[in-house]
């Protein structure tokens, strides 16, 4: 027996622009019903491990960590925190299977964006306190710097970029799990309010609520369970530096070096011809054509094209961010990853609904942390 590892169980709860009926553990709590239901677990008895990933500052709570262990099962467990996105979170799980130490690991993610009244405040907080603060630049103002080096750098025009928001909110109408489907055209987006320009709010993802709960196991762990087994074929994560004066503005240089070893893992030569869907990043509507490019699915200055031509759509010859992308969905900061992975779950078992990609064998779910980081994870997945 190999020791292949599998996603065999995922859960959603949200996401809403806001969940008050819930607390946030009540909401991590249904999640993770739904995820061992589907996985056919019970965490107090089959779980080796838990990892939770959380940042305090999203989260608005002091050592979050703290609170993770009860609603996910893991209370007097091992159960570790990741401080980075969810698909970090799954590349660690791996790593443990891997190890031959544990056969069944969970993975949780959570945002609850409402409960925080100075979001921007607290992302500005987080850039360089000598050179980008004292200037009062926001973490758009940097959005926005890289989106005018990347229109310019590959003559991507600004109508392209206003598409990825028109597909990602209109491909959210058949997500029951997105916060922002609505039917959005192209005089929207390029007429909402200009935040830094070139950058506009219709470009931008809105925060939301919600929690993501994936179960890995390894082939043992899979055992007789009756599930319905992703294989994990390849998974990376990179940091560029997330330094103003230091960083690579050309490229998404964490997105070339996270794929460059997942690729391989997966003996992926063409992610073009040999991925059937794609889950990419698009916190800001210009970075899902950046990081397309950047992962070597496009050359630079070609997914612009690609998108106005069609092939981007869900009935494309490369449908890009079926469940509406993080602009759909809505930004739930580090379960981003996860809302990428999950999507590729429901499309290669066959169970995303009306907007399922007919025959999809395998999937990419590409995760970035968001302004200031350069930091990027990515999971090349297939089905049985």
């Amino acid at each position: 027996m190999t020791n292949k590892v599998a996603i065999i169980g995922v859960g959603i709860e949200g996401f809403r622009s806001s969940i008050r009926e819930l607390s946030y553990k009540e909401m991590v709590y249904q999640a993770a019903v739904k995820a061992y239901s589907d996985a056919q677990v019970n965490p107090r008895d089959d779980v080796d491990t838990f990892i939770s990933c959380e940042e305090d500052f999203n989260m608005g709570t002091s050592i979050t960590d703290e609170y993770a262990p009860d609603q996910i099962g893991g209370a007097q467990r091992p159960v570790h925190t990741i401080t980075g996105d969810g698909i970090q979170g799954m590349a660690a799980a791996y790593m443990q299977i891997k190890t031959g130490m544990f056969d069944i690991a969970v993975v949780e993610a959570q945002s609850r964006a409402s409960d925080i009244l100075t979001h921007n405040q607290i992302q500005h907080f987080a850039l360089d306190p000598l050179y980008v603060r004292q200037f009062d630049a926001t973490h758009h103002t940097a959005a926005a710097l890289e989106k005018q080096i990347y229109l310019k750098r590959s003559n991507t025009s600004e109508d392209a970029v206003a598409e990825v928001a028109v597909k990602n909110h209109n491909n959210a109408l058949f997500n029951p799990n997105a916060a922002y489907g609505i039917k959005a055209t192209k005089q929207d987006i390029l007429q909402s309010k200009m935040i830094a320009t070139p950058l506009r709010s219709g470009e931008v993802s809105e925060s939301a609520d919600g929690a993501v709960v994936i179960v890995l196991a390894s082939e043992k762990g899979i055992g007789n369970r009756d599930v319905d087994p992703v294989w994990i074929n390849g998974i990376s994560y990179a940091t560029n530096s997330p330094n103003f004066h230091t960083r690579d503005w050309q490229t998404a240089k964490y997105a070339e070096l996270c794929a460059k070893k997942a690729y391989e893992m997966a003996s992926i030569t063409n992610p073009k011809s040999q991925i059937d869907v794609f889950e990419i990043d698009d916190t800001y509507a210009f970075k899902e054509l950046q990081h397309l490019e950047a992962l070597g699915i496009y050359e630079s200055g070609e997914a612009g094209k690609a998108l106005l031509n069609g092939e981007l759509g869900r009935k494309g010859s490369n449908p890009v961010n079926t469940s509406g992308g993080t602009i759909g969905m809505g930004n739930g900061h580090d379960v981003n990853g996860l809302q990428r992975v999950a999507e590729v779950v429901h499309q290669l078992r066959g169970h995303a609904g009306k907007r399922q990609i007919s025959g999809a064998k395998t999937g990419l779910a590409f995760s970035w942390r968001g302004v200031p980081t350069t930091a990027g994870a990515i999971a090349v997945l297939g089905g049985n």
